[in-house]
Order: structure tokens, then sequence, then C-alpha cells
């Protein structure tokens, strides 16, 4: 019922936010500036940004209002998410302010990301619930101290490669839509068997992590009308960076760290094209792998639609999770 609870009431709070939000962001000509070169995108001039901040205060509110007792790996990754989100934000004003495409320095998010993140890694070595990792399809492993540089480079990749994913309307969205889905039926799944051994806490906490993936759930869904193509409103960074930080908590907390590049495998390519792309580009002194990197934009340049694009995505990832679902359930 708690799971059932909190998918509500951040739907419900999504929808209203989106409702207030996206009108008052068009007023205030919150609007994103569109790179030149991506053609495609002209007409999306002007489209109100920063959306992400509807469905951020709608699944933090959900899971505030509906959990008691929170456990500490559920609220430091609230915190996490909320941090991350700021950081999306400060770049998302800079570029509102001065009417561009570009925020904050690369050099500068990094710094920022790369802060939080190490605040992340000393967490999870230190707190025992967390530094086991489950291996896809093997079993569990203890990777002692190692914890700390996999934990800095997952949510530095994942924070950019969804990030990088929020190219096209809906594509970030409905992607991280899914990957909540797949983490709130896993982590329900795990929740039971660990009630049904006995312990108690473990089953706590991940109950807990699993209700905040039924936040994320509804609060992506009652945004993903108003993102999906042709979008009335982007995400932002504060959207993107705040769901690469919740994809990568909970999965790191609840030692799902190595389903990521399984179950977010869109973004592992999304960072792929782009670093593949650079390094070619640079190599061959002018060439190119992809038309356009990210991948998205190259299919984009290949004739197909934001919306086929957005469909495939979903469609490999559902796929991810079915794989994963038998491996857990067999």
């Amino acid at each position: 019922m708690t799971y059932l609870t909190s998918f509500l009431t951040a739907l419900i709070l999504g929808l209203l936010f989106c409702w207030l939000l996206v009108p008052f962001l068009a007023k205030k000509k919150a609007g994103q500036s569109i790179l030149k070169y991506v053609v495609e995108h002209k007409a999306k001039q002007g489209t109100p940004t920063m959306g992400g901040i509807a469905f951020l205060l709608a699944m933090v509110l959900a899971l505030a209002i509906c959990q008691r007792n929170w456990q500490q790996a559920t609220l430091t990754c609230v915190v996490v998410v909320l941090a991350y989100g700021i950081v999306g934000f400060l770049d998302d004003f800079i570029k509102l302010k001065f009417k561009q495409n570009e925020g904050l320095k690369a050099y500068q998010k990094i710094i920022f990301q790369l802060a939080i993140a190490v605040g992340v890694a000393v967490f999870v070595y230190l707190n025992p619930i967390t530094n086991q990792l489950k291996i896809p399809f093997l079993g569990k492993i203890d990777i002692d101290w190692w914890i700390i540089p996999l934990v800095l480079f997952v949510f530095l990749a994942t924070t950019n490669g969804v990030n990088l994913t929020d190219g096209l309307d809906g594509l970030a969205t409905s992607t991280t839509l899914i990957y909540m889905v797949a983490m709130a039926v896993l982590l329900g799944i795990e929740s039971e068997k660990l009630l049904l051994a006995g312990d108690t806490f473990g089953a706590t906490s991940t109950s807990q992590l699993c209700a905040f993936c039924c936040t994320g759930v509804g609060g992506l869904l009652a945004f993903l009308p108003f993102n999906v193509n042709p979008a009335k409103v982007f995400m932002g960074d504060v959207g993107s960076l705040a769901l690469g930080a919740m994809v990568a908590s909970i999965s790191t907390f609840s030692g799902y760290t190595l389903y990521i590049p399984i179950l977010g495998i869109m973004y592992v390519i999304s960072c792929f094209s782009v670093i593949l792309q650079v390094f070619y580009f640079k190599l061959t002194k002018g060439k190119r792998i992809f038309l356009m990197a990210p991948y998205h934009h190259h299919l984009q340049q290949k004739g197909l639609s934001e919306t086929r694009i957005a469909t495939i995505y979903c469609l490999i990832t559902t796929t991810m999770f079915v794989l994963l679902l038998l491996e857990v359930v067999l």
C-alpha cells in the first residue's frame, strides 16, 4: 500500500506542479537556447526549461508525506538527488540569465559533481548495508575500499549519461521512467525476501528505496505528457542531473551498482557515442563515426522522428529489465 500511495501522491503532486510551473516559466520567458548546429531543433527555440523542478519536488514531497522514520540510506539518497538538482539549477539559471546555451563551465560542473560523489563514496564504504555489490547472474561480492573509486565513476558517468540522453523530447524522461519501474520491482522483490529471511532492518531500508522509486515513477509519469514531442517544457539540467543522481543513488545504495550499465544501456550508448566521436575526430583530424553525437542525434539525422527514437530507447530498456527480472525470479 505504501508503494501505491507513494506513486499516486507523486503523480498528483507532479501534475499539479507541472500545471502551475509550465505557464509560469513561459510567462517569465525562461526559454531554452537551442544549439545552432542542431537544425532540426530550431523550432524549439524559446521552449520553457527547468521543468525538472516539478517532478523533483513531487518526488521528494511525496516520499516525505508517505514515509516515516527514514533509514540513513534513504535520507542520504534524497540529499544527494537534491544536491545534484541544485547544481543543475545553477547551470540552467546561468543559461537563462545570459541567454545562451552554456551555463556552468565544464570543469565547474565536474568539480561540483565530484565533490558530492566523494561524500557518497565515503558513506557507501562506511555503511555495511550498502557495500555489497550484486553481480548480474552470478551473486554478491564485497570489493572493500575499491567501492570508493567505483562509486565516483558511477556517479560521474550516470549523471552525465542521463544529461546527454536528455537531447530529444521525452527521451530521458521515458527511459528513466522505465528504469525506475524496473528498480521498484527488483527492490520490492528483494524487500520481501529479506523480510522472509528475518532481516527486518535490511527489508525496511530496501522497502524505503523502493518507495522512492515509486515516487520517481509517479513524478516522471506526470511530467511525460508535458515533455513528449512536441515538448511544452524541457526538464533542464536541474531535472537531468537530479534523475542521474537518483538512478546512481538508488542503484548504489541497494547494491545494484553493476546493474546500471544493463538497465541504463541507453545512457551508456549516449556517453560512449560522444567519447568515440570526439576521440575519432581528433585521431583522424576531422572525420566522424556518427553523423552527430550523442547517438540519438545520429538517428535523427538518419530521418527517424523523435517519437520513434524515444520508442526504440524505451523498448531496449524494457528488454534489459525483463532479462534482469528473469534472473531474479529464476
